[in-house]
């Protein structure tokens, strides 16, 4: 299939239209529009990343696992390292999608000001042929009145050709009829053919014209392109990046050992491999009582002891011996 170009397809059969050439500027004002959509979303997706990137910072300074130690610690450590350089290559990913869609706002004002003189000097071209055209109808008109009243005095005079009293003011009117109509014939060539010049001149602006603007939008669809494939590009890359990052972490993870841990706090903060002796029940009026009994390296526990058995004599009441199984209790 051929290529086709601008220049071959956006004619118009009225010699005043602008049909084509209106059709091809609003194709180049939507395409201005699209890279100004662009450049607010690469903004837009810049500032979230921005704020990702900023959030991420302030959560890796966050204090946990201060108290940890040995190979967690470590690996702890290493994943809040690595959450703080995710966090600061976000936030030069979004630097560079600013900086792209600087580029971008960049061409897009570059193609506003080269189309604007395209413009500039076709508007001009077109305002002298639409005025030029009106000028060559008018004489047109003018031309075919001028020849209508030449032809209406040539046939006065033949009509009056016998009438010798007025055929010398007929002739002078025809002659005048006749020069009338060569000078407005004269200025009806004139005007077709500084017509036929604009008209030539326009022709060849309007091809020049299709050329440049066709250009522009090979440009626009081609910068829309790279602008987008370098977006996702970044994205990716990030994406890369972070994996990297976190590669880190998972090495730092993989030689987090459990049992070394433990055996390191073992090591760090033991106390002792004895427990305390048990607390045996010790009678107080037994022969083999231990006197140091009670006695513990730290404060004792408050013991409560029994007073003396008072002599059991009396009528009132019978206390029980010590001999006696449930001497504790008081009997009436």
């Amino acid at each position: 299939m051929a290529y086709t170009h601008f220049k071959d397809n956006f004619w118009n059969s009225d010699p005043t239209g602008t049909v084509g050439y209106d059709v091809i500027i609003q194709h180049l004002n939507d395409g201005r529009r699209t890279c100004k959509e662009v450049e607010e979303f690469m903004k837009a997706r810049a500032s979230i990343e921005d704020k990702y990137a900023k959030d991420l910072l302030g959560l890796s300074r966050k204090v946990f696992g201060l108290n940890e130690m040995n190979t967690l610690k470590r690996s702890l450590d290493m994943f809040k390292l690595q959450i703080e350089h995710v966090g600061q290559t976000h936030l030069q990913l979004a630097q560079n999608m600013r900086d792209e869609a600087k580029k971008l706002e960049d061409f897009r004002e570059r193609q506003k000001d080269a189309k604007k003189k395209v413009e500039f000097q076709m508007d001009s071209l077109h305002k002298q042929k639409v005025l030029q055209f009106r000028r060559t109808l008018e004489s047109k008109k003018a031309y075919e009145q001028k020849c209508r009243d030449k032809e209406e005095a040539d046939q006065n005079v033949n009509r009056n050709a016998n009438n010798t009293r007025n055929i010398e003011k007929l002739h002078s009117k025809a002659l005048q009829a006749k020069q009338n109509a060569d000078e407005a014939d004269r200025v009806y060539l004139q005007n077709v053919t500084s017509l036929a010049k604009i008209r030539n001149e326009w022709l060849n602006e309007h091809a020049n014209a299709c050329e440049v603007f066709e250009a522009q939008v090979k440009e626009r669809i081609n910068t829309l392109r790279n602008t987008v494939w370098t977006h996702v590009n970044q994205l990716s890359q990030q994406c890369v990046t972070s994996d990297e990052l976190y590669e880190e972490v998972r090495k730092s993870l993989d030689q987090c050992d459990i049992k070394e841990d433990i055996e390191y706090f073992i090591h760090l903060r033991r106390t002792g491999d004895k427990p305390p002796a048990p607390v045996l029940y010790e009678n107080f009026y037994s022969s083999d009582r231990n006197p140091n009994a009670g006695q513990f390296s730290k404060s004792p526990l408050p013991i409560n002891r029994r007073a003396t058995s008072p002599d059991p004599g009396t009528d009132d009441v019978i206390y029980s011996t010590l001999q006696e199984p449930g001497y504790s209790f008081i009997q009436f």
